[in-house]
């Protein structure tokens, strides 16, 4: 890619988690730097990523406290009203110190449109990063369309308008762009969230985590509510209760707003001695439970966000060599294929089923791990990624 004499300079927004731990975002901010690309972030605070300021890989990054840690629609409102705020201050800063030619806005929320078109008025460009459909995401979270959800969608509508690029994490989001958004499909990139096989190695499993257990079905992700946690542990208690299969230990890695309503939850089944509730945990403890799992599983509800939507946590289990068990979801089959088996949409009873199929069937495990991790390695990887990433900022700096 041709450079000019001055660097140019990104801006990278994103409120839903801090970096570096937002792996999307870390990537795409390293990948842009080592092609010669001047690079900011800012996100917010979180556990173990305190640090106002911090300057890593010559990446700089400016973190902003949130008030809440939202559970509800109000409380959404005021997360994301405060954020805005602090990422325009912080916007600002960077502007006066290092400057930036493009805000690169990674949502949720939708909202960061606002600050991209502010920009505008100054030559500045603005690329959207879809990570989730919100009017969807609103919807799984609170089961309603009510104004909060047409909000949604007309942020969304003035997102992509405000957008010079967009970029996709799959084909689905590709079509909502072009579709719903109304966007030229010239300027949609699709650049998966693809696992990077140096950080997600495999290792020796690590027995004591299996707590006594013969097997462990492993999982890593928010504890959200519509990651169906519930459902897992429900089949959890299938398997443990009714299946009278105690020689199986379940290791859940992963915090969020619904984690004590599952530990909760859990005790109140009777199965808290076969689930391992970690929360947010660094990397080694990560890697070290998913290693030691014989299966993972994805407990995802079937609703139109999840049907749409391309899980990080599918990719990761297939970069380590972890045959799957998920609900019939369409993106979920675009990634794993022979990686994983599908059970009925929503039906804890067939995942539980198919998860006990599949920790006493050691052949099938093994060639479907291979299968995942093969697949990742040819087509799914970060490596791959890397030049539809740098193609649409070449887009974006295009002469009109």
């Amino acid at each position: 890619m041709t450079r000019e004499s001055k660097p140019r300079r990104v801006l990278i927004i994103v409120e839903n988690l801090p970096c570096p731990f937002d792996r999307r975002v870390w990537q795409e901010a390293t990948t842009l730097a080592a092609a010669g690309y001047w690079v900011s972030i800012i996100c917010p605070k979180g556990k173990g990523y305190e640090k106002s300021f911090e300057e890593i890989e010559g990446i700089e990054i400016f973190r902003h406290s949130l008030p809440v840690e939202a559970a509800g629609a109000l409380g959404y409102a005021l997360e994301y009203s405060w954020a805005l705020a602090a990422e325009f201050l912080l916007s600002l800063r960077v502007l006066f110190r290092r400057g930036f030619d493009v805000i690169h806005a990674c949502n949720p929320p939708d909202t960061i449109f606002i600050l991209g078109g502010f920009y505008k008025l100054f030559g500045k460009k603005f690329l959207f990063d879809h990570h989730d459909i919100n009017p969807e995401l609103y919807e799984a979270k609170f089961n309603r369309r009510d104004i909060f959800y047409r909000m949604m969608i007309a942020f969304e509508r003035w997102t992509f308008r405000t957008a010079n690029v967009s970029i996709a994490t799959n084909e689905s989001y590709r079509r909502i762009a072009i579709e719903r958004g109304g966007m030229d499909p010239s300027k949609v990139f699709v650049v998966r969230s693809g696992p990077d096989l140096r950080r997600l190695k495999v290792l020796p499993p690590v027995e004591a985590l299996k707590c006594g257990k013969r097997y462990l079905v492993g999982y890593v992700g928010v504890m959200g509510r519509q990651e169906g946690i519930d459902l897992l542990l429900f089949a959890a208690r299938h398997i443990v209760v009714d299946l009278n299969r105690k020689d199986i230990h379940f290791g859940l890695v992963g915090g969020g707003t619904e984690l004590a309503a599952m530990c909760d939850l859990a005790c109140s089944m009777g199965i808290a001695d076969y689930v391992t509730f970690t929360g947010r945990v660094p990397d080694k403890d990560l890697l070290e439970m998913l290693n030691t799992a014989d299966v993972c599983v994805n407990p995802d509800v079937a609703n139109a966000m999840n049907d749409k939507s391309t899980m990080n946590k599918i990719m990761e289990y297939m970069a380590l060599g972890k045959p799957i068990v998920q609900f019939d979801l369409t993106e979920g089959r675009v990634s794993a294929q022979e990686a994983s088996l599908y059970a009925i949409k929503n039906d804890y009873v067939d995942l539980a089923s198919k998860l006990v199929d599949l920790i006493d069937d050691e052949p099938t495990r093994r060639r479907m791990g291979d299968f995942g991790r093969q697949r990742v390695a040819a087509e799914l990887s970060w490596d791959h990624e890397i030049p539809r990433l740098l193609s649409a900022y070449d887009k974006l700096f295009a002469k009109d």
